[in-house]
């Protein structure tokens, strides 16, 4: 037997205090959930929600797609896509549009809905609750779906929110009985721990008062001020704000507008590709990392309509692709014709990189090696992101499997490793 100099007890009592390290990292990252995550969160204002929303969002895409882009050529003529992803990518997203178009919606009762006094509002929380009761019937809804409340920047703003999210789900649960799954919520201008605390403990009393499993309410924070960023005391913030979110926390969301405003910046300048929105990205990047919590990128305001359409598209598309280059795999869309270069950004950013990063999957699976040695966590995520892909329509699982040499259930098992 080999010879050592430390006392093997004195070695253990030492490695025994990370115990507790490893328990307090097996909590707060777990790692990727096993749920997939939507590619978008589409906003609407609360007085524009109706019982043929969801519809007019598709059949809107629809009919842009048709009259602008009926050809893969013009796709990669108007989106500068190479024709040969382009002729893969057009007939995917025509299939989509004409499908489950929206994949996640919030329906806003915040800035793009304002303050029309608590009478309307008490009423457009209860029609909206009837609306969705209505999907929920006719098993139209989008597999997310929630609420963006008011912020608690003042304290007319907080009851507001509370009174908002109270009669909406009060009515909800009248109508439908249950809390529907993939119900979310969304908490706009954070700017203290505090504000997550107080939140945290408003849903555990609804969650009583509606007799609903303690956790059932859900939310993302919206990043959308410098102290969402870096608190008062010089220290980031969103640890502290995902820590009192008390596992409760689904995703961070970037607000292009408001975060850029609050940086100090023009409106010529208040945009997503601004070198302020990146310093924040990769805050947000860094705090969730590993947890499990789901990142969403900004908006733009730029929209394709009128004479702007083309335009509107290819901005639109540019700053999808920088986002998706960022790992930012979700951000918001605010008209129904965004969905349009919302899916083929999606789709072709997956298409461009597919039979390189197959390649090497395949070679990683096979142990047989090849130009790129590629770590475990790499091999991870390539295949999360044919996973991804297969979730959002980019591929099917035949191409995916042709590719790889893997089927479905090994490629997932490999994004899990």
């Amino acid at each position: 037997m080999a010879k050592t100099s430390l006392d093997a007890q004195e070695v253990r009592q030492r490695l025994d205090r990370l115990s507790a390290v490893d328990e307090h990292m097996a909590r707060r990252y777990p790692g990727v959930g096993a749920g997939r995550q939507p590619v978008h969160t589409c906003y609407v204002p609360a007085h524009a929600v109706a019982a043929g929303t969801l519809l007019r969002w598709s059949d809107d895409a629809l009919a842009a797609f048709g009259a602008h882009l009926s050809t893969s050529d013009e796709l990669a003529a108007v989106l500068g896509m190479d024709g040969d992803v382009a002729a893969g990518v057009h007939p995917r997203v025509r299939e989509k549009l004409s499908g489950a178009a929206v994949e996640d919606l919030r329906i806003d009762f915040e800035d793009g809905y304002g303050a029309p006094g608590d009478e309307a509002e008490d009423d457009d929380a209860e029609r909206t609750a009837g609306v969705v009761a209505d999907w929920l019937r006719d098993g139209v809804q989008p597999s997310w779906f929630g609420l963006r409340v008011k912020s608690f920047d003042t304290s007319e703003l907080r009851g507001r929110s509370v009174r908002t999210l109270d009669v909406f789900l009060t009515s909800l649960l009248q109508q439908w009985g249950s809390l529907p799954d993939g119900f979310v919520l969304t908490f706009p201008k954070v700017v203290d721990v505090a504000q997550v605390e107080v939140f945290v403990q408003l849903l555990e009393l609804l969650e009583q008062q509606l007799g609903l499993a303690e956790g059932a309410l859900r939310f993302e924070i919206q990043v959308e001020t410098t102290q969402s960023i870096v608190d008062s005391s010089g220290r980031f913030a969103l640890p502290r704000f995902i820590e009192a979110g008390a596992g409760r926390v689904t995703g961070l969301h970037f607000g292009t507008y408001d975060y850029t405003a609050s940086c100090g910046l023009t409106a010529a300048h208040q945009h997503l590709a601004h070198r302020a929105c990146d310093f924040a990205r990769h805050a947000m990047q860094v705090s969730a990392a590993g947890t499990g919590i789901f990142l969403s990128d900004g908006s733009t305001n730029v929209l394709p309509v009128g004479d702007q359409v083309r335009h509107g598209w290819r901005t639109h598309y540019d700053l999808v692709r920088r986002s998706l280059a960022h790992g930012f795999y979700q951000s918001w869309d605010l008209h129904p014709a965004q969905l349009v270069s919302r899916y083929a950004a999606v789709f072709a950013e997956f298409r461009e990189a597919a039979p390189a990063q197959g390649e090497r999957l395949a070679a990683y699976a096979s142990a047989r090696g090849g130009a790129v040695l590629d770590e475990p966590a790499t091999a991870r995520a390539l295949a999360a992101s044919f996973v991804r892909a297969l979730a959002n329509g980019a591929t099917d699982a035949a191409e995916a499997e042709a590719m790889t040499g893997l089927d479905e259930s090994n490629l997932r098992q490999l994004a899990r490793m």
